[in-house]
């Protein structure tokens, strides 16, 4: 009972403290330089849309005020059987620099892009979703670092406006700690997947996706690596979200993506393999590991009932407790509140992983997003 308790706690140690301290550390010494440069490429801006009619007129400004030379962007809309307004509200913006393509049933975001990047003309394709709106110097910041020929992807940072809803304070320090570790990873080499509301890559270099595709902002730009060009990172290319309204649609954002994760660990199994992959120890560490953990917390809470033989067992076993109780007052509390935001965003993380993993062996992930109501 005790080697099972304290290889929980090393492995949990590892995944979430000694992993992002050694990356950093690495990051350090061993870096890998770019060779960026303010570039204007030719650039097709592709976006898949459902029933956006909420968020897309403001999207559309936000990409025509970008600071790039007009001439050079074109933007590609799919949408994807919508019903409501939203091919309506694209239509008032048609002209040579915006396209529409019309499904009239919906098939799901990895057909539309497939659609959408076959219909692009430019050097690069950049993706999109239809809710955050970009920083004005978003789009050249992006691209610049294409003048480096070893790059294949760049990703943008997301940041989170308009105060700390109920669920603010967990989903900003948990995405404080997740660019720490893409930031490091892009520095060595590449990084573990894109922000799927914006990244960019060589139009060349895009992949047929597969239409039960759930991950496009992990599979597109780990197909580059395979490839052998990098995936990085750039902190100056910034777009601005939401917090998200509740802590059900981030439960049910994070079930999606996990779900995607375990999807592609079974679809591209080659990541794992140290011969052919790059980025091996970082998927095994960042990706895989965070996927064991909600298994060893069980197994580490269990364990410790058994082992009550000193102080030392007794305050760990309180220690859980007092955690999982802060946890579940974050769900009851209406106001943030970091001391019970922190514990609920990491149940709701775990919990996510495991619903996530049921859903992908259930065949329960449909490849359509719902949003959380």
């Amino acid at each position: 009972m005790k080697f099972l308790f304290w290889f929980s706690v090393l492995i949990i140690t590892y995944t979430y403290l000694g992993y992002p301290l050694i990356i950093h550390l690495l990051s350090l010494f061993y870096k890998k330089p770019l060779k960026g440069k303010y570039i204007y490429p030719t650039v097709s801006i592709l976006m898949s849309v459902h029933n956006e009619e909420e968020n897309i007129e403001e999207k559309i400004l936000s990409l025509l005020s970008v600071d790039y030379p007009e001439e050079r962007v074109e933007i590609l809309i799919g949408s994807d059987g919508s019903t409501d307004k939203t091919d309506e509200i694209i239509s008032k913006y048609i002209n040579g620099r915006v396209k529409l393509f019309k499904q009239p049933h919906r098939q799901g975001k990895p057909s539309m892009l497939n659609i959408l990047a076959r219909e692009a003309r430019s050097e690069l394709l950049v993706f999109t979703d239809a809710r955050q709106s970009l920083d004005k110097d978003a789009l050249k910041e992006l691209v610049k670092h294409f003048a480096d020929p070893r790059v294949g992807s760049v990703s943008a940072e997301l940041h989170f406006k308009g105060g700390e809803k109920k669920t603010g304070s967990g989903v900003g320090l948990y995405w404080e700690y997740e660019k720490f570790i893409r930031e490091r990873e892009s520095r060595m080499g590449s990084m573990l997947g894109a922000t799927g509301a914006l990244y960019a890559i060589k139009r060349e270099l895009f992949p047929e996706l597969p239409k039960d595709l759930i991950l496009d902002d992990m599979y597109i730009p780990m197909t580059i690596v395979q490839r052998g060009y990098r995936a990085i990172f750039d902190p100056k290319s910034i777009l601005y979200d939401r917090y998200p309204k509740s802590a059900k649609e981030e439960f049910l954002r994070k079930t999606r993506t996990l779900a995607g994760n375990f999807q592609l660990f079974t679809q591209m199994r080659w990541l794992f393999n140290p011969l052919k992959s790059p980025v091996a120890w970082q998927m095994f560490s960042h990706k895989f590991l965070r996927l064991v953990v909600p298994f060893l917390l069980v197994a580490i809470f269990i364990t410790n009932f058994y082992i009550l033989e000193n102080n030392f067992y007794r305050i760990t076993l309180i220690l859980q407790i007092i955690f999982y109780a802060l946890a579940s007052l974050g769900f009851v509390i209406k106001r943030p509140n970091p001391l019970l935001d922190v514990p609920r965003m990491f149940c709701v993380m775990n919990a996510a992983a495991l619903v996530g993993l049921y859903r992908f062996l259930m065949r329960k992930q449909d490849v359509m997003w719902e949003r959380g109501r």
